[in-house]
């Protein structure tokens, strides 16, 4: 553990005009990890050096950041993996100070409320339609379509907070629901549009999924709206498209998380954030 005034010492050196003299001090902090953050936000307050303020910011980027691809990896290496997990290490890349307890809380009263419209005996169709009047119609939940490539839609924490996003961030709240209530409802990696699938039984009691284990497709653009594969294939057409099998099909928790990378890349791009493209793109890498 490095001394108070090893600290000192180190901060005192930020503002050195030889880049390879702040290159070292850099590294030495980053190894202190979260705990060094609030000494350095301290620092940088009570300066009047851009150059030391600058710096500062920048090792606080480069903390959270690995911060960010050790929770990653760590939920890569998860052998259950729950999306909504890898989508809060996301946000709290770009919010590190939000709240995760106030997301989960979020999510646990709106599986309850769920929960307590459900019956065993209902049908697919009906259960689908319980959860789209509490999710859609009770809190409010909408895509957001004024500002549809906005970063803010692809991260779950401003999400939830504003109850409008992305067909993918609305889906994978809506497929946490499904999963805490065994409710055999899983992604589709369909291009510029994500979609839902609801099977007969739980992918994990199939050997191989083919058409006959689908009962329907659900579209959250669309307020959970029911379609088949009729409509996938006129889609596809649409598009132009070739129509691949994982277009119909349920895709693995990776897949998702990658797309929504991809997304906030899309989005920060058109925003000219290219360093923070560069960040996503390392790491995604090191998701497998």
């Amino acid at each position: 553990m490095i001394s108070d005034s090893k600290i000192s010492a180190l901060l005192q050196l930020l503002d050195d005009p030889d880049e390879f003299v702040f290159y070292r001090v850099s590294q030495e902090l980053k190894t202190l990890g979260q705990g060094i953050v609030s000494i350095l936000e301290t620092t940088w307050e009570t300066s009047s050096s851009p150059i030391l303020q600058s710096r500062i910011e920048e090792i606080i980027q480069e903390i959270h950041f690995e911060e960010t691809v050790n929770a990653i990896l760590k939920w890569t290496n998860c052998k259950d993996k729950s999306v909504l997990d890898a989508a809060l290490i996301l946000s709290k890349y770009q919010y590190p100070e939000m709240d995760e307890q106030y997301i989960y809380e979020f999510i646990d009263q709106l599986t309850q409320d769920v929960w307590l419209e459900l019956n065993s005996e209902y049908t697919a169709m009906e259960k689908v339609h319980i959860i789209n009047k509490v999710f859609f119609d009770i809190y409010g939940f909408e895509i957001n379509k004024k500002n549809y490539y906005s970063e803010k839609n692809n991260l779950i924490y401003n999400v939830i907070k504003s109850r409008s996003g992305s067909p993918l961030s609305l889906s994978i709240i809506y497929l946490e629901i499904a999963q805490r209530l065994k409710i055999p409802i899983y992604g589709v990696n369909l291009p510029t549009l994500f979609i839902m699938v609801y099977l007969r039984t739980p992918k994990n009691y199939i050997k191989e999924i083919n058409n006959s284990d689908i009962l329907f497709y659900l579209n959250t653009f669309n307020k959970g709206s029911f379609f088949q594969q009729e409509d996938i294939h006129r889609f596809l057409n649409e598009i132009h498209t070739d129509k691949k099998g994982e277009y119909f099909f349920p895709c693995d928790e990776t897949t998702i998380v990658k797309r929504m990378i991809n997304n906030l890349m899309y989005s920060f791009e058109q925003m000219g954030k290219y360093n923070k493209v560069k960040k996503l793109k390392i790491l995604s890498k090191h998701i497998s």
